[in-house]
């Protein structure tokens, strides 16, 4: 027994000991922790507890001229939900899952309410807390499921995770799109106006120290260090909205007419190489649609055909070669350099032709035969002629992606050939974007002075200007003043007597070039059925305020020049922008709000008075004009003639300083009707001269005397 006694109590001892060893442990360990690591620990508790987390930077907007969006960011939100919450007992969500299944199947599509239900009943059997209900939802929308069943509880008793992301919209959508363009940050890829001025669009993301609590969440701690997010600068353009949605419906109209692969229309203002309308559009072959997929105007280099045929008549003036009045034979418009033949569309006349009509009626065979003959010995005057007018440059615009523009050199032997200067003087053998060909045009209509194309004029920040874009001069003078009043010359006579005569009809007068050039096809050589349509110029003719390109290219349906494909784009774009910018009328155009002006007699009259005061003085009436019923008075420098006056289908006429009765009984031929005060003659018009007009239309006039 007392063996047994002794045991046990050893054990207890042993016990006790055991015990006692290990307080005597854990007090040491306490100790070590304390005055050893117990810092180093403490700050890693910290920084489980707390965190720094970004504030994003709102993207700034991307701005039209008048400060209408192309391009802006709005919130989205991801829809995620806590279904294994331990506030939504088992009760309420048995009693309320079909309900709430319902419902988000009634607002989104793509899952029936069985769906949403299995999904909500596994995750809360797996314990998910993170569920994903929807992606991209609305703010509407949002609204919406704050009502549902178990979420309209709220985030903490009813589950509902909402996390915001911003989102890019265009609002106008497909409008000028690929000249916007578009970023994917995940990628890092930056096209169009969003990749130029990324760095001014993305602003500075701020940093913010947040506290974690229950449930995983975290709080805001309210710190001296936190940065504030500086929200991106605003991109103001030079696009203006009105006539980019013209450009764009036109060039599709007439892309579908003429079963086009693709095709681009630019206008340009002429003193300051402001961008106003750039308009790109290519055929999707699965949606059979024409989308701003490609930038065409700016990135793609191609033979310009005879738009270029205006930088050998250039090169040939600035070397006194030719005159306008000189004669020249071209037999049946065929001729031979080596081993290649040169052939014109059609013969003109019986081949003795011109200068001037060589240009209008855009020869081939002439236009080659006086860059030939002038340069044939020394080819590389020509080319200097080229690059004098920096057609070899690219234009280092704002936009990523310009296509490069290419003008051989004779001296460079492996890609020289003894054909390539006549087929040069043509617009092959070289390349241009349609950019850089629009460029050189707009030099001719601003005096000579080549300006850089501008896309954006201003950034702002809060409504002010941080920085301002100046008009950029590539080249003051690509030539002579003689030469550039020539060339503009010959640029009105295309239209005139020419291969743009459709042009004539326009409200506007118009001078350019039209150019239809085979596309070549890699190895196999020149497509006969592949060719680039393209009408450039600019108006109004004689005091150019813009500037204007449309290529057509890849034409199936019949039609393959550019005086029939891209010329009428053209024309309704340079229609749209008379119709509404007064400052290219020969004379003011005045509101209903304001004070008439002392008018001017209209050179518009009516061919019965003109003719009577012809009969009285004995004088003999043009032949041309006999049966015209109303004739203009058109005037050049010192000299005046008489020419039929145009007035277009859909435009209001320029009324200004006609007299009452010829006013009205004009706008009653044309199906209006006319109300009017005062007397004398008209002094303003409402609607404006250039305003779409409309059968039965009132037209008020104020009359003043001279």
């Amino acid at each position: 027994m007392k063996d047994e006694q002794k045991e046990i109590l050893r054990r207890v001892y042993l016990l006790y000991g055991a015990v006692l060893l290990f307080a005597i442990a854990i007090v040491v360990k306490i100790a070590i922790i304390q005055y050893s690591v117990g810092d180093e620990l403490i700050e890693q508790s910290e920084k489980q507890e707390l965190k720094v987390f970004s504030l994003d930077a709102m993207r700034g907007n991307i701005l039209s001229d008048d400060g209408s969006l192309l391009a802006t960011s709005v919130p989205v939100f991801e829809i995620r939900m806590d279904v294994s919450s331990p506030h939504i007992d088992d009760a309420l969500f048995e009693s309320k899952v079909d309900s709430l299944a319902e419902s988000l199947a009634s607002l989104f599509t793509g899952k029936t309410a069985r769906q949403y239900g299995t999904e909500l009943r596994k995750g809360r059997k797996e314990g998910n807390r993170y569920l994903l209900l929807k992606n991209k939802v609305t703010y509407a929308q949002l609204k919406k499921i704050r009502k549902f069943p178990i979420l309209n509880r709220g985030k903490y008793r009813g589950g509902l995770i909402v996390v915001q992301h911003d989102k890019r919209e265009k609002p106008f959508n497909q409008l000028a799109s690929r000249t916007v363009g578009y970023e994917n940050e995940r990628e890092q890829i930056f096209v169009g106006l969003e990749g130029a001025y990324h760095d001014e669009l993305k602003g500075m993301n701020g940093k913010q120290l947040k506290r974690r609590i229950n449930n995983g969440d975290w709080i805001p701690v309210f710190d001296a260090g936190e940065i504030d997010p500086k929200n991106g600068n605003d991109v103001v353009t030079t696009i203006d909205i009105n006539i980019q949605d013209v450009a764009e419906n036109a060039l599709r109209r007439i892309l579908q007419e003429n079963e086009a692969y693709q095709g681009c229309a630019i206008l340009m203002e002429v003193a300051t190489g402001h961008i106003k309308a750039i308009a790109n559009l290519t055929l999707d072959p699965k949606s059979g649609k024409y989308d701003e997929a490609y930038n065409f105007a700016v990135a793609e280099s191609v033979e310009p055909g005879s738009t270029f045929k205006l930088a050998s008549v250039i090169a040939l003036l600035e070397d006194n070669k030719i005159r306008l009045s000189d004669s020249m034979r071209i037999g049946n418009g065929q001729m031979n350099y080596g081993s290649r033949v040169m052939k014109d569309v059609y013969p003109i006349r019986d081949g003795h032709i011109s200068v001037r009509e060589a240009f209008e009626k855009s020869s081939n065979v002439a236009i080659s035969k006086l860059v030939y003959q002038a340069y044939k010995s020394n080819p590389e005057k020509f080319i200097d002629h080229l690059y004098g007018m920096s057609l070899h440059q690219p234009l280092n615009i704002s936009i990523p992606g310009e296509g490069k523009p290419y003008i051989k050199h004779p001296s460079d032997k492996k890609f020289w050939y003894a054909t390539s200067l006549p087929w040069m003087s043509i617009g092959y053998e070289s390349q241009m974007t349609p950019l850089q060909i629009l460029t050189l045009y707009n030099a001719v209509a601003n005096n000579g002075t080549m300006v850089k194309p501008l896309f954006v004029k201003e950034i702002i920040q809060g409504g002010v200007v941080v920085r301002r874009f100046d008009t950029e001069i590539i080249n003051p003078s690509i030539a002579r003043q003689s030469t550039i009043d020539t060339v503009k010359a010959l640029l009105e006579g295309v239209v005139e007597r020419g291969t743009a005569k459709a042009l004539k009809e326009s409200p506007v007068k118009i001078a350019g070039k039209t150019g239809t050039a085979q596309i070549a096809d890699g190895r196999k050589g020149y497509d006969k059925k592949n060719y680039n349509a393209s009408f450039v110029g600019y108006f109004p003719a004689k005091k150019p305020k813009y500037s204007c390109i449309v290529v057509i290219s890849k034409p199936r349906a019949g039609r393959i020049y550019g005086g029939a494909v891209a010329a009428p784009v053209f024309r309704e774009i340079a229609d749209k922008v008379y119709a509404t910018r007064m400052d290219i009328h020969d004379g003011k155009m005045l509101p209903d709000t304001a004070e008439p002006v002392k008018p001017m007699p209209n050179g518009i009259l009516h061919s019965e008075d003109l003719w009577l005061v012809y009969r009285e003085a004995g004088m003999p009436v043009v032949s041309y004009l006999a049966d015209k019923e109303w004739i203009v008075k058109e005037t050049e420098e010192n000299r005046s003639w008489l020419a039929p006056a145009r007035f277009s289908d859909t435009l209001m006429p320029d009324l200004m300083g006609m007299g009452l009765r010829d006013a009205v009984y004009l706008l009653e031929s044309m199906g209006m009707k006319a109300v009017f005060n005062g007397k004398g003659l008209v002094a303003s018009q409402l609607p404006l001269a250039g305003d779409t007009m409309a059968k039965g239309q009132v037209v008020e006039l104020k009359l003043m005397d001279l």
